[in-house]
């Protein structure tokens, strides 16, 4: 019952514009918001704005869709958070179009007109498992976001994506700029997986000399090299029930990307100095910031170790492209090294507030972390302002009104058409739909040409132009 008294929502999808509609007044009638739409651009339009907020959804295929006209659908189909039921009439499931939509996508079916009961339970029950879908997937990005700060869309679907990898065997790729924080990304990976209770082993093979990169993954015997006084487990044996993660995977010089490719395809590896083949368990987790495709094409990684390695690919998304996570990451940060500061601090002023999301963030959370924690030892008041993050110069002017921006575009569209019509006045004023009057006026008022006096309404006759006329591109010469 209570089910029954909340408020739900209907997508009526019809190609009907005019006269009574007997299924939509029907569903109004049972208690059920209705939201009309006529095309699959106008469902996603709708289902998009609130993407956890779950929807039934009649499409009514009475009116006149073509198998086109179903084809579009197809993204609004497999929304999460809609249940689809196909209204038909007598005959129509004999269409194979019709048949694969019903199959593929819709909970239910009914053949229209039907009793209102009938409709109510069906529709109903399409409505009910579009709110399960939204609560698993809520679940699930709550669960994915595991030691990760963050609740934009982007990181929803790093979350969404990171479990469902979690549940595989397959190797993982994770490409994102530096400081994105694509280490917290795999440990999170590690800790949803069925290897959580083995090793999380990491590497960073940028940060280790190309000669010592070999012993650092595969280990050595002892006598393999002078200094070689007994043997060491590479990270690859560390690993051995675990995950390994190899960052910055793109710094890895070629003859190492050989030796892994050689152990991903075989599972085995020999130690340096040593002849007896080592067969470890490991799944492997690799991140660069570099572009991969690029240094393919360019010789510098191998084409067959990225298909190797990119199985399954993530992208951690920038920090300037998360919105309200970097107030989030910077109440974080401060909470963590309030304690370092001279004074006890409340928070952010406006301005700085401003400027964190104003600044573009080219290091990402490791640069907003270590400016905050600068901020908590300069900060002189008892809120951090945009001074004490060094982002004041972006607070210091005031952002330009609709009126700057409305006159810099009018400026720039006069310049350029007069240096398209090499100065000519009436061409200039004819391309854009003016009176060679009112291009005078606008002339003076942006301060395009030298002062003289404007032709009069009607005068027909030419006016000899400025020796020098200014553009915004410059100062360009002309012919009195």
């Amino acid at each position: 019952m209570a089910e029954a008294t909340r408020a739900r929502d209907v997508v009526y999808v019809t190609r009907a514009t005019t006269g009574r509609l007997p299924a939509l007044s029907r569903l109004q009638d049972l208690g059920w918001t209705v939201h009309r739409a006529s095309d699959a651009r106008a469902v996603l339009k709708l289902v998009q704005r609130e993407p956890d907020r779950p929807f039934a959804a009649l499409l009514d295929l009475r009116q006149g869709f073509d198998e086109h006209d179903i084809a579009t659908f197809g993204a609004a189909l497999s929304a999460a958070n809609v249940g689809w039921v196909a209204g038909i009439e007598t005959g129509q499931l004999e269409q194979p179009a019709v048949r694969r939509l019903v199959r593929d996508y819709c909970y239910d079916y009914v053949t229209l007109p039907c009793p209102e009961a009938v409709l109510d339970t069906v529709v109903g029950h399409a409505h009910g498992m579009a709110r399960l879908a939204c609560e698993t997937a809520r679940r699930i990005g709550d669960a994915g976001l595991d030691g990760i700060i963050g609740e934009s869309p982007a990181m929803r679907t790093l979350a969404r994506t990171l479990c469902k990898a979690a549940m595989t065997e397959a190797p993982v790729f994770i490409a994102g700029e530096t400081g994105t924080g694509k280490e917290l990304a795999a440990q999170s990976l590690h800790r949803q997986s069925r290897r959580a209770k083995m090793p999380f082993v990491a590497i960073n093979c940028g940060a280790i000399p190309h000669s010592l990169i070999q012993s650092e993954l595969f280990g050595y015997e002892r006598g393999a090299f002078t200094g070689a006084a007994s043997r060491k487990l590479g990270r690859i044996e560390m690993a051995h029930g675990g995950t390994l993660f190899l960052d910055e995977i793109g710094d890895l010089p070629m003859e190492s990307q050989a030796s892994l490719l050689r152990f991903l395809q075989q599972g085995s590896f020999e130690r340096l100095g040593g002849h007896d083949a080592v067969r470890v368990d490991v799944r492997i987790v690799s991140a660069t910031h570099h572009d991969l495709e690029a240094a393919i094409r360019e010789g510098r990684f191998r084409a067959d170790l990225y298909h190797r390695l990119c199985v399954l690919r993530l992208s951690q998304p920038p920090l300037r492209e998360r919105g309200h996570d970097i107030d989030l990451l910077a109440d974080h940060a401060l909470k963590l090294y309030s304690a370092e500061g001279q004074r006890v601090l409340k928070g952010f002023s406006p301005c700085a507030r401003k400027a964190l999301h104003r600044y573009p963030w080219p290091g990402n959370v490791r640069e907003l972390i270590n400016r905050v924690r600068q901020a908590v030892v300069m900060a002189e008041g008892r809120l951090i302002t945009a001074a004490d993050l060094g982002l004041d110069s972006l607070v210091a002017a005031n952002p330009p009104t609709l009126e700057d921006v409305r006159n810099a575009a009018t400026r720039q569209a006069l310049a350029a058409a007069l240096e398209r019509n090499r100065g000519r006045m009436v061409d200039t004023a004819q391309e854009l739909g003016i009176s060679r009057v009112t291009l005078y006026r606008l002339l003076l008022r942006y301060g395009l040409r030298a002062d003289e006096e404007a032709p009069a309404a009607g005068q027909a006759h030419a006016m000899p132009l400025p020796a020098v006329m200014r553009s915004g591109a410059g100062t360009m010469q002309l012919d009195a």
